[in-house]
């Protein structure tokens, strides 16, 4: 599954490497999931962030803030639309360059791209910096770097579910005093899943689905434990693919589980509905001759962040026009 991502370099699932000069980078793998769905959590009350505060992040780190932190770095695109979402966008100073949502970061300045400038980071002096779990290991360092510098690092956790997405949605409104916003948030979030998996409840007749991630000659698509897999649970859809994780599949094998549905998670490569539809022997794919290929935009599916129940929804109105279409 590493290799697929570090093959894959436009995918925005990026795991920013921070490095002083430059080290070698590495992307975001997709983040593993079962089928997961998640009940509706919240309180009447929501109270404000009590300073001094202190969370435990990630990496196990211990950070205290003695008051709402004033300026942000966000080092990924799913923290940096979770800062804007709970109405912290105004103390965000700096994102990375694979940040495009929403448009005000491109405003921003920026901290590098995949390899994130750590000398540019301390020289901006902010007051928090949000990084991510999947930067542990390989980045260490860099993120010590930074904190040796006297600035608060917080390891944003991995989510896995939408559960695990609601939880670092609150942890980041806990941080910056956004507990209200953050839980208004998830429960629009919420309410998206459950309006959606109420029309799910009425399909009968499940379609077989392939998600495809890369193109020839080494196409990936997910299996058991991903995120696709568990937007195709929650919309009662098949997936042809029984493996774990994400796997390398043939052109033959598609083509012998004959899908109903081809969702093309990529925007890599140009014209790529109709080069699969010429792919050899699609031609007798269902999903070709029903003409049921459709490029979903990569972002709003992959990123764990406010935008996941519409990711969600995507993928329905992609399998099922009929039942999740306007």
């Amino acid at each position: 599954m590493k290799k697929f991502w570090q093959l894959l370099l436009t995918a925005i699932l990026a795991v920013l490497l921070l490095a002083a000069c430059g080290d070698d980078t590495k992307k975001e793998e997709a983040p593993d999931s079962s089928d997961q769905t998640s009940e509706e959590t919240t309180t009447d009350e929501v109270k404000d962030t009590t300073y001094p505060y202190t969370l435990k992040d990630a990496s196990g780190e211990d950070i205290t803030f003695e008051k709402v932190p004033e300026s942000v770095i966000s080092l990924l695109p799913s923290n940096t639309e979770t800062l804007f979402a709970i109405d912290a966008g105004d103390k965000v100073i700096a994102v990375t360059e694979n940040d495009d949502y929403p448009a005000e970061v491109a405003d921003l300045d920026t901290v590098g791209n995949f390899t994130v400038n750590v000398e540019k980071v301390i020289s901006l002096e902010p007051e928090v910096v949000f990084a991510h779990e999947m930067m542990l290991g390989s980045s260490e360092g860099g993120i010590n770097q930074i904190r040796d510098a006297g600035i608060p690092v917080v390891v944003v956790p991995n989510a896995g579910t939408f559960e695990e997405t609601y939880e670092t949605i609150q942890l980041i409104g806990e941080v910056m005093n956004k507990n209200e916003e953050a839980t208004q948030v998830i429960e629009g979030m919420q309410a998206k899943v459950a309006e959606i998996k109420e029309k799910a409840a009425t399909i009968t007749d499940k379609r077989r689905v392939f998600v495809e991630n890369s193109d020839v000659p080494e196409i990936y698509t997910p299996g058991k434990n991903t995120f696709p897999q568990q937007f195709l649970d929650m919309i009662h859809a098949e997936n042809i693919v029984t493996e774990d994780d994400w796997i390398m599949i043939s052109p033959e094998t598609i083509v012998n589980e004959n899908p109903d549905v081809i969702i093309v998670m990529y925007s890599y490569v140009p014209d790529i509905i109709e080069k699969i539809k010429k792919r050899d022997g699609f031609d007798t794919v269902t999903a070709v001759k029903e003409d049921r290929i459709v490029q979903v935009e990569e972002n709003i599916t992959s990123r764990t962040g406010p935008r996941l129940a519409d990711g969600l929804e995507v993928f329905a109105k992609a399998i099922y026009p009929e039942v999740f279409g306007e």
